[in-house]
């Protein structure tokens, strides 16, 4: 069995306040671009893992390792499974790689095995698992409260060309927030409203939809920084960082502009491009 594990983009992203537990309460929607991994399922009898990069690790610190081994409990079952992971998403670039990696075992290997298993049992693991793994698990663009995890899925169709840089370099999600700088200004504005009134308005986007890591990563890595600044001097409608970083994307109205942006970027970074309105089948 294979299967595709899609990356998601931050459409904004404000860090409310940091909690009692160390957690921080976030906004951001959440809304996947037309770039995957592969995932492929064969039989064995105990759970193991290879991937072709080697940057990833195959054992318990994998969340695909962790997330087969919480479905063998919950089935209380033997068996095993071999997964062969083809990584595609960049690691360290703020996509939820590893998240959407660790969905598609929850959503599949059940099958794969021949078991069921109900949506609200598979988001009680999916949460053990990290804040933003439950997103994967159902299609759609997700306004996400809480630690991520407490999701609102909506329609929002993208009308422009998603072009996606990967510098090359990642970022620690865990030193982000470690040193972010969370504003103390009163939230007047709820991200789900402001992209839906105001997704064919640039203007107003750029104004609204921000992402309060881009303070402290533009800070201490001007290369992405520079990413941003390209984008928007080669006609990206809006541009933004996606997660805690290092990859940014821009909003292009037509493949012309896009392909314009393409050569200009050059081969110094890793490129991706999501079409228009894409929807992917999970």
């Amino acid at each position: 069995m294979k299967v595709k594990a899609f990356a998601k983009i931050n459409l904004g992203l404000r860090i409310l306040r940091k909690r009692e537990d160390g957690y921080h309460d976030i906004e951001t929607v959440f809304h996947r671009i037309n770039l995957f991994d592969k995932v492929e399922f064969s039989t064995a009898d105990i759970i193991s893992m290879e991937c072709d990069n080697p940057e990833i690790p195959i054992d318990d610190n994998n969340l695909c390792i962790r997330a087969a081994g919480l479905l063998k409990l919950k089935f209380r079952i033997n068996k095993g499974v071999h997964i062969r992971l083809q990584k595609n998403i960049p690691v360290g670039a703020g996509l939820g790689g590893g998240s959407s990696d660790a969905a598609a075992v929850l959503l599949h290997l059940p099958k794969f095995w021949g078991y069921e298993i109900n949506n609200s049992e598979l988001k009680e693991i999916a949460t053990r698992l990290g804040s933003d793994v439950s997103y994967f698990l159902e299609v759609g663009t997700a306004y996400a409260t809480g630690r991520g995890e407490k999701l609102e899925y909506f329609k929002l169709d993208i009308p422009y060309w998603i072009l996606l840089v990967y510098p090359n370099v990642g970022v620690s999600t865990v030193w982000a927030y470690k040193n972010v700088n969370i504003k103390s200004q009163k939230k007047t504005t709820n991200l789900m409203n402001d992209l839906i009134e105001n997704i064919h308005n640039s203007e107003e986007l750029s104004n609204l939809v921000t992402n309060d890591f881009e303070g402290i990563v533009f800070k201490h890595n001007e290369q992405i920084n520079n990413i941003k600044t390209h984008l928007k001097e080669l006609g990206a409608e809006f541009s933004l960082m996606s997660g805690s970083g290092s990859s940014v994307y821009g909003f292009f109205k037509t493949e012309p502009d896009i392909n314009e942006a393409l050569q200009k970027f050059g081969s110094k970074h890793k490129i991706f491009i999501t079409e228009p309105f894409f929807k992917p089948i999970i």
